[in-house]
């Protein structure tokens, strides 16, 4: 879930040829994997086994001669995927959980891509992800506490204040773990974490953001209890 704060894009017919690869790709993979978090048991957990392991592979690769962070990277891998598991198996509200982190973290990549674009300013990160900026930052918790209001409007759940605040905070998460993968990737020297899908890079590049949220969802979660949200 990366590109949440105006990345550039390359020019000409490269640029429009990796949008129709971008779009391809998501038509293809979206609606399954939206499926799976749908229904739930048994194929949410089949995309977590097919997920894991390409995930560790990645990471192996972002970080080789560095087995510290290799450790790190796999414990990190694996707590994102045993949280996608966990939230989505609560008895309660566990599919309207997970279609919420979703929504969240697609408003957080599309509203920061567009801020960021039309208001471009400061950089948020130079050294480690130039293309992005304050304002797309901004932009990204702007529709994300939107989009996170909206979850809770529709799932009848109430809480559409507190929701929108959550939203935003989770943004800044998202922005946080797109950047850690960025430094990972700027430290290997490589653009992309892999070239499985095509327009998007590696599996990481399309889930980093989405990681970091799963996990600090989970983790608060099991921390509040009975205090979340809709629990």
């Amino acid at each position: 879930m990366a590109a949440s704060a105006a990345d550039p894009a390359p020019a000409g017919a490269g640029r429009h040829r990796n949008l129709l690869l971008r779009i391809a790709s998501a038509v293809v993979l979206g609606p399954p994997v939206l499926a799976a978090i749908w229904i739930g048991f048994p194929w949410i957990d089949v995309v977590a086994a097919i997920a894991a392991p390409v995930m560790v592979f990645e990471w192996i690769g972002l970080t080789r001669g560095r087995p510290l962070r290799r450790l790190l990277g796999i414990a990190y891998s694996l707590a994102a995927v045993l949280a996608l598991l966990w939230l989505r198996h609560q008895p309660a509200d566990g599919r309207e959980t997970l279609v919420w982190i979703i929504a969240v973290i697609w408003a957080t990549d599309i509203g920061g891509y567009v801020v960021g674009r039309a208001a471009g300013g400061a950089r948020l990160a130079p050294r480690i992800s130039p293309g992005k900026t304050w304002s797309g930052l901004v932009g990204g918790m702007a529709w994300a506490a939107l989009a996170s209001a909206g979850c809770a409007w529709a799932f009848g759940l109430g809480h559409t204040v507190s929701l929108a605040a959550i939203g935003a905070a989770l943004a800044v998460v998202g922005q946080m773990g797109d950047l850690l993968e960025s430094a990972a990737k700027r430290q290997a020297g490589v653009k992309d974490s892999g070239s499985l899908i095509p327009g998007h890079g590696g599996l990481l590049d399309r889930v980093d953001g989405l990681m970091a949220v799963l996990v600090v969802v989970a983790l608060v979660r099991l921390l509040v209890g009975g205090a979340w949200p809709w629990t």
